[in-house]
């Protein structure tokens, strides 16, 4: 589980909760006319935006900033150490057993296109296909997410706009215009809170794990087309490494 999203989330919405505390009850804030305007517009617009089956596929990608199940690139370079010397020691051939244990799909295809002898250069357009279609599959999440963020708080615009119009038309009545108005503000409000405390964070922290995973794979790729090519292994070795920063480096070694 990532703590970051987990903490910040706690944090964010409880300094939120505790200043609103602070300053009288929390049932202030709580409007299911504002809540509905707000929900209601913000995914009815996103569907407009995007077919349905992308938008309800926003669950799963918006679960992968709470988890992450992806290799650290110090795990990937003891791997690829082991599986070069391996192939080193014992042929490419010997690699093969390997692969029924391997979780990665992406490295579990391309240990398998290199035992079946294909060329390098056609390993490397298969993986780099791969990718390509990878990082267009996170955009594709991200900008669902995105997107969300950008319609919560025109949402909340609108919801202004309502309010007032009904405040507008009961002036005569003074104990109308209270319920009006909240439902104006507090329409605002949570679109601003959605938008800028989970919909924006959530993309941004989408497109940090989708450069994470781009990342890994690359350096999959490398580490691929070094064995089908019978690299040495501590050739192998310094050429992923050169994908770390300096001070990650070391720790790898």
């Amino acid at each position: 589980m990532d703590l970051a999203t987990v903490i910040g989330l706690v944090l964010s919405f409880g300094l939120v909760v505790a200043a609103i505390l602070t300053g009288g009850s929390l049932i202030t804030f709580i409007s299911i006319p504002s809540a509905l305007i707000v929900l209601g517009g913000t995914i009815g617009a996103t569907l407009v935006n995007y077919p349905l089956s992308y938008v309800i596929g926003v669950i799963g990608v918006i679960k992968n900033t709470f988890f992450s199940s992806i290799d650290t690139p110090a795990s990937i370079i003891e791997r690829f150490k082991d599986y070069a010397n391996r192939a080193r020691r014992e042929g490419i051939l010997s690699l093969e057993p390997l692969i029924k244990e391997i979780d990665d799909e992406y490295m579990k295809k391309g240990l398998q296109l290199t035992v079946d002898g294909l060329e390098p250069q056609v390993i490397q357009e298969i993986l780099e296909t791969e990718i390509s279609y990878l990082e267009e599959r996170h955009e594709l999440g991200a900008g669902v997410v995105a997107i969300m963020g950008t319609m919560a708080p025109a949402m909340g615009m609108i919801g202004i706009v309502i309010g007032l119009v009904q405040m507008l038309q009961t002036m005569s009545d003074p104990s109308t215009i209270g319920p009006a108005m909240a439902v104006a503000l507090l329409t605002t409000l949570y679109g601003a809170i959605l938008a800028n405390l989970v919909f924006n964070p959530m993309a941004g922290k989408l497109k940090a794990r989708s450069k994470e995973e781009i990342l890994i794979r690359e350096m999959i790729l490398e580490g691929i087309l070094a064995i089908s090519k019978g690299e040495n292994p501590r050739i192998i070795e310094e050429k992923l490494n050169s994908f770390l920063p300096p001070k990650d480096r070391a720790a790898s070694d």
